[in-house]
C-alpha cells in the first residue's frame, strides 16, 4: 500500500513539474468589429491589419465623416460609404473622404525632389507662376512653381500630423 502510494505520489509530481514546464498557449490576438474600439486597443496605425474584422467603411464612421465634413444630410451614403478612408492616430479614428482628388489613400508627400510631371510641366511652361496639382500629384505638402524651365518650391502649404498625413482633409471622428 505504501509502496502504490510512493508511486503514485512519485507520478504526480513528475506531472505536475511536466505541466508547469510546459508553455502556455499564445493567446489569440482581441478582433475587432467597432472601429472606434478597435482605434483604442492599437493606438497608432494607418490602415487597419488582422486585428480589425469589420466592414471597411463602418456605418459609424462615415455617419461621423459625413458630420464632420460638413455634408448635406441628403448626400447618399453609398457615396460615401465608396469615398471612405480611415486610421488610428492617438487611440481615436480619423477619416477622410476623397471627394474631388483628395488623397486620402497615402501619407504627404515631403519630398522636395519635383518628379518627372513636374520636370516635363516645366519643359513645357517654364516660367510658370504654379505647378498644377495634375503635373506635382495632389500628394505634395508643397507649392511648385517653374523657374527658367526647373520646379522649384515657393513655400510649404501644410504642416502635417504627427503620422504624416494632412491635417486639412483628414478629421478626428467621435462615435
Amino acid at each position: 500500500m505504501r509502496r502504490t502510494f510512493a508511486a503514485i505520489a512519485a507520478l504526480a509530481l513528475v506531472l505536475g513539474l511536466a505541466c508547469a514546464c510546459a508553455p502556455s498557449p499564445t493567446p489569440t490576438p482581441a478582433t475587432y468589429t467597432d472601429a472606434f474600439a478597435y482605434c483604442r486597443a492599437v493606438g497608432n496605425i494607418d490602415e487597419p491589419d488582422a486585428r480589425y474584422s469589420g466592414d471597411a467603411a463602418p456605418a459609424a464612421v462615415v455617419a461621423a465623416l459625413k458630420t464632420a465634413t460638413g455634408a448635406s444630410a441628403d448626400m447618399p451614403a453609398e457615396l460615401f460609404v465608396k469615398g471612405t478612408y480611415w486610421r488610428c492616430m492617438d487611440d481615436k479614428v480619423y477619416g477622410c473622404f476623397v471627394g474631388a482628388n483628395i488623397p486620402c489613400w497615402s501619407k504627404a508627400n515631403t519630398d522636395r525632389t519635383p518628379d518627372s510631371g513636374a520636370v516635363d510641366f516645366c519643359k513645357e511652361q517654364p516660367n510658370a507662376e504654379f505647378i498644377p496639382a495634375f503635373a506635382i500629384g495632389h500628394e505634395t505638402v508643397y507649392e511648385w512653381r517653374c523657374k527658367d524651365g526647373v520646379p522649384e518650391i515657393v513655400r510649404q502649404m501644410v504642416e502635417l500630423d504627427a503620422r504624416g498625413y494632412d491635417p486639412n482633409i483628414w478629421y478626428a471622428l467621435n462615435p
